[in-house]
């Protein structure tokens, strides 16, 4: 008899092209779907050129421009034509600006249950909400999965998070998953796959379930899985694509690693403090505290769903006048409807500033708060800094406490609002793809010329991995370091993802703003870093611009499982202290040697030895042969045209 398979492991299993179904193990997944956006998509189209495949060999791939919308000069316009050209190239559909962000258009118009998915966007777990296996993942493996290439990862364990109950009036499927991620942490998903099941699992629209699996990204989780039902069927067939339904479900009896009880009827609104998405306190206890701004939006809490509530919130009141709403609707299709059934005329009423359809405020693009600011977002992370603002308080809440606190000025319970209404989701969705451009045929793609503008410049040079690593620490970090740490985002440095010997200039600022000149000036360097170093973003050019920074190794004492992928891609040695305690062994401006690298490579034990000190410290890096594979030949890029000769 055939063993008890969760929902993820059916997947997974399924869509093995190389390696076993063995936990720990290094595989090789099989990608039907693929997306991009424009922050990340333009280098990982530069990546896909530079391989020479012609066309995309993925049932679906998607390219979507949704994060660098605020044109203040040439750079992002330039951007997305060239994305828009290589898109028309090579067999990829292509969302224009203004057509929405790219997780809740996908979950609207291309996500099918069963079906694998990686995307250059951490959130990319969002179409976990209807059953589909989508995963972030670096630029680089996308460019590879579009060529027909296998996305390999670890095996991961699976979670079972059982929810029970019913959410109670003005609780919301946000404080589902801060309580997720209270109980968790931000690494506490690292190598596991979060799948939900549990008699409350029916309840939860598509809308909600794909609200909590967005931010499973920020447990560091591989991503976020719900049951394809009679709920995803309802939700498919409001979009014209019921026959994209597969129904899917664990196995009776199936076996998790770990077993989390959630009642969801026990539950009350929360809040993600500053500075992490697991810093959870209730509302009850934030109650009364005075804020300047309000933000609705981003690809956690952007559906037509939740715009309804904040409407409803909102209708015949007005935005308190010490307070700045603003409120950007997912897609144009949300957009659209909310014209179109009144709700876009409640929140203008009120004194909302309605947004474009984009990323926006959650990436730093605009609507940085006041010095000092308290701004409560709707977003799913709240990083120091991120939202343009150094000393700005970030608040995660869900929309029903961001448009009751709004109209108040102060952080406010939602249930004092009284009774809530049902909210239902329409039964049929306005659909007008107009905004998504179908590629050329394949005998019209030779014709097709794809347009480069002067920010565009090639991928860093690589070169094969030296035996020997000689040079100094020129960077020492602490723990939690996010990318947006390594490689800030925002309206002023976005433009320059293109660019990677202009963006590398920014490289670490946020920590120290000497790094970029200093390592550049140095030729060759090693990082030190904390614990869960390189979580948050997908984004690969926190291994580009230290790559062509000339860095070597990062050490560190644990790290995120995309990050650490994108530093191998880039062919940068991820080395994890022995004993943690050791960090404090390596100072910063230390003269660091690692003799014996190729060897070394092949047991995953490094000795790194400090030279100023007399310190020797034991490093491994847990390897399979793929991966030793990617690091000889300089990186990913390398590695996958060697095999394409």
């Amino acid at each position: 008899m055939d063993r008890k398979r969760t929902l993820a492991e059916k997947i997974i299993d399924s869509h093995i092209v190389d390696g076993k179904c063995e936990k720990g193990t290094e595989i090789g997944l099989r990608i039907d779907q693929t997306l991009t956006q424009d922050a990340t998509g333009t280098m990982a189209y530069l990546e896909f050129e530079a391989m020479g495949i012609p066309r995309v060999r993925t049932e679906r791939s998607v390219a979507y421009i949704d994060h660098n919308t605020l044109q203040s000069g040439f750079e992002n316009a330039d951007d997305h034509r060239f994305i828009g050209s290589v898109a028309k190239k090579h067999g990829i559909y292509f969302s224009r600006p203004g057509n929405g962000i790219c997780h809740q258009v996908h979950l609207e118009r291309f996500g099918v249950p069963g079906k694998t998915l990686i995307g250059s966007d951490s959130h990319t777990p969002t179409c976990g909400g209807i059953g589909m296996l989508a995963i972030g993942a670096g630029g680089l493996d996308v460019a590879v999965a579009m060529g027909g290439g296998a996305y390999y990862i670890t095996y991961p364990k699976i979670v079972n998070v059982r929810l029970t109950g019913k959410l109670r009036d003005w609780v919301s499927a946000k404080d589902v998953i801060l309580e997720v991620l209270r109980i968790m942490s931000v690494k506490g998903g690292v190598g596991k796959i979060i799948e939900y099941s549990g008699e409350g699992v029916p309840t939860l629209s598509v809308p909600e379930r794909a609200t909590i699996t967005n931010m499973g990204a920020e447990l560091g989780a591989t991503t976020s899985i719900f049951p394809s039902d009679e709920v995803t069927r309802r939700f498919l067939r409001a979009q014209g694509r019921e026959s994209d339904y597969v129904p899917l479900s664990a196995d009776d009896g199936a076996e998790y690693d770990q077993t989390i009880e959630i009642d969801l009827s026990s539950l009350e609104p929360m809040a993600a403090c500053p500075h992490s998405p697991d810093n959870v306190k209730k509302i009850s206890e934030l109650a009364g505290m005075k804020i300047d701004q309000v933000c609705i939006g981003s690809c956690t809490n952007s559906s037509l769903y939740d715009m309804m509530k904040v409407a409803y919130i909102l209708d015949g009141k007005t935005v308190h006048p010490d307070v700045s709403l603003a409120i950007a609707p997912g897609s144009k299709q949300v957009l659209h409807m909310m014209a179109k059934g009144g709700l876009l005329d409640k929140m203008i009423e009120s004194g909302a500033r309605i947004l474009e359809s984009a990323c926006g405020p959650c990436i730093g693009m605009g609507q940085s708060p006041n010095s000092g600011g308290v701004s409560l977002r709707t977003f799913n992370r709240n990083f120091e800094g991120r939202s343009g603002t150094k000393d700005a308080k970030i608040y995660l809440v869900s929309p029903e406490v961001a448009a009751a606190s709004a109209l108040t000025g102060r952080f406010t319970d939602p249930r004092e609002l009284g009774p809530q209404p049902e909210f239902e989701i329409p039964e049929t969705f306005d659909v007008n793809d107009n905004m998504i451009v179908p590629p050329a045929t394949e005998e019209e793609a030779p014709s097709v010329e794809v347009l480069k503008g002067p920010n565009i410049k090639d991928y860093p040079e690589t070169s094969p991995l030296k035996d020997e690593i000689s040079c100094v620490c020129s960077l020492k970090v602490g723990d939690n370091i996010t990318t947006d740490h390594i490689m800030p985002a925002g309206a002023k440095i976005l433009p320059l993802r293109s660019n990677i010997p202009e963006i590398s200039k920014h490289c670490f600022t946020a920590c120290d703003p000497e790094f970029p000149a200093r390592a550049k000036a140095l030729g060759e360097s090693v990082i030190l870093g904390g614990s869960n170093y390189g979580q948050g973003s997908s984004r690969e050019h926190a291994a580009l611009a230290p790559l062509y920074l000339g860095v070597k190794a990062v050490i560190a004492k644990s790290f995120a499982r995309i990050h650490r992928a994108n530093l191998i891609n880039a062919g940068i040695l991820p080395l994890e202290l022995c004993d943690p305690a050791d960090y404090d062994k390596i100072c910063e401006g230390d003269k660091l040697s690692i003799h014996g690298v190729l060897a070394s490579l092949e047991t995953g034990d490094f000795t790194v030895t400090d030279e100023t000190s007399g310190a020797t410290v034991p490093v491994k890096c847990e390897l399979s042969d793929r991966m030793r594979e990617v690091l000889r030949a300089g990186g990913l890029l390398s590695y996958t045209k060697s095999k394409l000769k």
